[in-house]
């Protein structure tokens, strides 16, 4: 039997249903990862309590739920829209970088287990992402794919010094010598890594200088490491989408 709950949730993806229905995978705060089942919101008829545009990929909703742990399909009582993303051309950077963060936290995402430490980590971030200055913005797909890892069982060893100043991915952590295999990150990036480490806050991306291919081989090197560690781990197919969008 189905229970009611309030939770907030992200929008991760949407499918058509049928002539005027919707399955939209949202990542909750108390459930984890569920599929709900919205029908009819492809109409003309206004629902006052829930309606299509706050099914947009990217959303951030305060939703009424109700949940039942026997069924694959939940379904949603109502919803109100916290953080909307925005569609104007204007912001084709911060669009791509969502649908980025997206990709990246659906490749990861194995289990439906809730786990809310990670959800207020994605909700910060979403909620910076259309505050964020355009240097500030430049880094943020880097910032995020160093802090997400930490929710998924493996990170980078924020032990950088003068004297451990390689990165070796295999081991997550900065060594004093350059290992002999290729899955190493050397100064002087390894030092943005750490600087990126370090950041706490999006505020503090702007002080952190790369250019664009600096960020790109920083993305391909991490974007390895999270392969190790994910499987499977499928290609990103939106991050050509960042390569060409980030400033210089």
């Amino acid at each position: 039997m189905s229970s009611i709950h309030h939770t907030k949730g992200i929008v991760l993806r949407t499918v058509k249903y049928g002539e005027t229905s919707l399955v939209v995978s949202i990542y909750t705060e108390m459930f984890g990862l569920q599929q709900y089942m919205v029908n009819g919101v492809r109409t003309n008829k206004k629902n006052p309590f829930l309606h299509s545009a706050q099914l947009q990929t990217g959303n951030v909703l305060d939703m009424v739920v109700y949940h039942n742990d026997r069924q694959t399909l939940q379904r949603i009582k109502e919803s109100k829209q916290l953080i909307q993303h925005e569609t104007e051309v204007s912001n084709i950077t911060r669009n791509a970088i969502l649908l980025f963060m997206l990709e990246l936290l659906q490749n990861c995402l194995k289990q439906p287990d809730a786990h809310a430490d990670l959800f207020y980590f994605l909700e910060d971030v979403l909620s910076g992402l259309y505050k964020s200055s355009e240097s500030q913005l430049a880094n943020l797909p880097l910032f995020y794919i160093i802090h997400l890892s930490h929710f998924f069982g493996f990170r980078i060893m924020d032990n950088f010094s003068h004297t451990n100043q390689y990165l070796d991915l295999h081991e997550g952590q900065f060594v004093s010598s350059n290992p002999s295999h290729q899955l190493v990150i050397q100064p002087p990036l390894s030092e943005k890594i750490a600087q990126l480490l370090r950041a706490m806050q999006i505020a503090e991306l702007g002080e952190i200088k790369l250019n664009r291919n600096q960020r790109n081989q920083l993305m391909d090197d991490l974007l390895q490491f999270y392969a190790m560690h994910i499987h499977p781990f499928s290609k990103l197919k939106s991050l050509a989408i960042i390569r060409t969008v980030l400033e210089e």
